[in-house]
């Protein structure tokens, strides 16, 4: 007797079970390629960040900032916020549509608000999907549970009578589509928290060196301060 015989069975279910555990196994794939990729992602975004400010302060202006920055920046997420930043304060327009409505300080608020949304779009790439998957995958695996519950229920009206190894097998189904459906949710949840907390850190980074940018070309400009800074908001 075959002792792997009773477990290759419970692989052998009906196009439902089938369809529930493909679709486990497509979101668990992605969910462990996103979180793989964001890792080195934000991984090397912190360093590149933390370079690319310390190289921004130490430059003389802009153009050597945006120079430096060319090296430091590998992730492009600090750069996006100089050139905006460097092209309006060299092209500042006045009057002649309503993007160059408003002194400089709202135009460099507006540019440097785009960049900085742009820049953050890149980070989030990736978190809906771990969103989702944690959220959904519990329920895929549930509706697996439930098929095979009322796949062994048919099986014992079927037979007329209640026997072990007829009800086996979709038992069996119901509590490996259970546990399918957590291993999937669990890691995208906690991915999902720990990238969060990654890019939190770096949203922050880039919402206060968008503000100091902005005052200091206001400054550079003698328009004084009273307006609105560029926010992720």
């Amino acid at each position: 007797m075959n002792p792997f015989s009773g477990l290759m069975e419970l692989f052998q279910g009906d196009a439902v079970h089938n369809a529930v555990a493909l679709v486990l196994l497509l979101m668990s794939v992605g969910s462990w390629v996103v979180i793989v990729w964001k890792t080195r992602l934000l991984r090397r975004a912190g360093v590149d960040v933390a370079r690319s400010l310390a190289a921004f302060w130490q430059a003389e202006n802009l153009e050597q900032a945006a120079h430096a920055l060319h090296a430091f920046d590998r992730s492009a997420l600090v750069l996006p916020l100089v050139q905006a930043a460097q092209t309006q304060s060299t092209h500042s327009r006045a009057g002649r549509s309503l993007g160059g409505a408003g002194d400089v300080a709202a135009q460099l608020t507006r540019v440097l608000r785009d960049a900085l949304h742009a820049s953050l779009r890149r980070l989030q790439s990736g978190q809906v999907l771990l969103a989702t998957v944690g959220a959904v995958a519990p329920f895929v695996g549930l509706l697996g549970t439930v098929w095979g519950i009322y796949h062994a229920l048919v099986t014992i009206a079927t037979v007329g009578q209640v026997s072990i190894d007829k009800i086996a097998g979709p038992v069996g189904e119901a509590l490996i589509m259970t546990a399918a459906g957590l291993a999937v949710a669990i890691p995208a949840v906690l991915g999902y928290n720990i990238l969060g907390r990654l890019i939190a850190r770096i949203e922050a980074d880039l919402d206060g060196f968008a503000r100091d940018v902005r005052e200091l070309l206001v400054a550079q400009h003698g328009q004084g301060g009273a307006h609105a800074v560029p926010s992720k908001d």
